[in-house]
């Protein structure tokens, strides 16, 4: 038997502010959402075009309490085959939280304050 990740889930507080951050931050796009016909909640799936693996979007209505998405030690990690554009990019939108040069790396933050590293493709 083996197994693979499949999706990372983080749950947000504003769907459409996210939908906007991931795409223009990561370069991801709507694969397929669901939820109830009421919209109470909403579960939306993105992913790069040149990836198998999804982040769960899951928005739940009403919900103004932030979420504990895990910290800084406990994150979701991209490569980039640029890394200088991405964080040239990063740097425009003021999403760098923390900027590990001498690792050469560094984290942003989404609308929902999760950390999601940045790294050169090859590198770890």
């Amino acid at each position: 038997m083996s197994y693979r990740i499949a999706h990372w889930c983080i749950h947000v507080l504003d769907l459409e502010k996210s939908l906007e951050f991931y795409e223009k931050a990561l370069g991801l796009h709507v694969d397929h959402s669901f939820g109830p016909e009421d919209g109470s909640w909403s579960n939306t799936y993105l992913k790069s075009d040149d990836g198998d693996f999804l982040v769960e979007l899951t928005w739940n209505k009403g919900r103004t309490e932030p979420y504990l998405n895990g910290g800084k030690d406990t994150h979701l990690a991209f490569e980039t085959e640029d890394y200088e554009a991405a964080h040239k990019l990063h740097e425009e939108m003021g999403c760098i939280c923390f900027d590990n040069t001498r690792m050469g790396l560094h984290f942003i933050q989404d609308p929902d304050g999760s950390w999601l590293e940045v790294v050169p493709a090859g590198k770890y």
